[in-house]
Formats: C-alpha cells, sequence, structure tokens
C-alpha cells in the first residue's frame, strides 16, 4: 500500500520557519516528480512547490520563491519543505504528493498519490 505521510507542520509567529517532512512507503519514488500543494480554508488546493525525480530542477509558486526551500533525499525516499520567513498568508494545510516519472509538475492532476495532510498555521 502506498503511503505519503507529511509532518512538521505546527504553530509559528509570523517570521519564523517550518520544516516539513514527507515520508513515502510502499513504493520508491526516486524516478518521480514529488511536489507540495497547500489549501487554506474554503480556497481551493493550489500548487506550492515541485521538484524532478533527481532534485535537479525544481519550480515556486510566485507566492514562496525565496521564501521556501524544496528538497528531496531519494536514499530515505523522503522530499522536504523548508519554510522561512512565514507569513500569515501561509497558513494552510499542506499536502505531499507523487507525481509524474521525470521532470518538474505543477498541476494537481498530474500527480497520482497524495498525503493526508500537515496543518500550518502562522501568527502575526
Amino acid at each position: 500500500q502506498v503511503q505519503l505521510v507529511e509532518s512538521g507542520g505546527g504553530l509559528v509567529q509570523a517570521g519564523g520557519s517550518l520544516r516539513l517532512s514527507c515520508a513515502a512507503s510502499g513504493r520508491t519514488f526516486n524516478r518521480d516528480a514529488m511536489g507540495w500543494f497547500r489549501q487554506a480554508p474554503g480556497k481551493e488546493r493550489e500548487f506550492v512547490a515541485a521538484i524532478s525525480w533527481s532534485g535537479g530542477s525544481t519550480y515556486y509558486a510566485e507566492s514562496v520563491k525565496g521564501r521556501f526551500t524544496i528538497s528531496r533525499d531519494n536514499a530515505k525516499n523522503t522530499v522536504y519543505l523548508q519554510m522561512n520567513s512565514l507569513k500569515p498568508e501561509d497558513t494552510a494545510v499542506y499536502y505531499c504528493a507523487a507525481g509524474p516519472e521525470g521532470g518538474v509538475a505543477t498541476y494537481l492532476y498530474e500527480y497520482d498519490y497524495w498525503g493526508q495532510g500537515t496543518q500550518v498555521t502562522v501568527s502575526s
């Protein structure tokens, strides 16, 4: 059974940092693009960041560019999202996703597997 399990969410003050982790099990994803999405209350799920299978290519939403960094450790079947300079508008449930083989993917429909999400709350 394929599982993606996110961790590392929590409550942080504006300007603070959090590091999210997503551990995959059930199969290896070291040939697949991986991504992070988020969904705030009353809003649609939106793209945050994506990384290619090798880690050599990354892509970010404009709203997080320069503040967030996505990375992966294929030996551990894990992807990370380092979030710095957090803002109240970053408050959302963050989801990890495993997608198509190869390069970065930025659309929800491109991803086949999803985690259950982890809550990130940024207070002002």
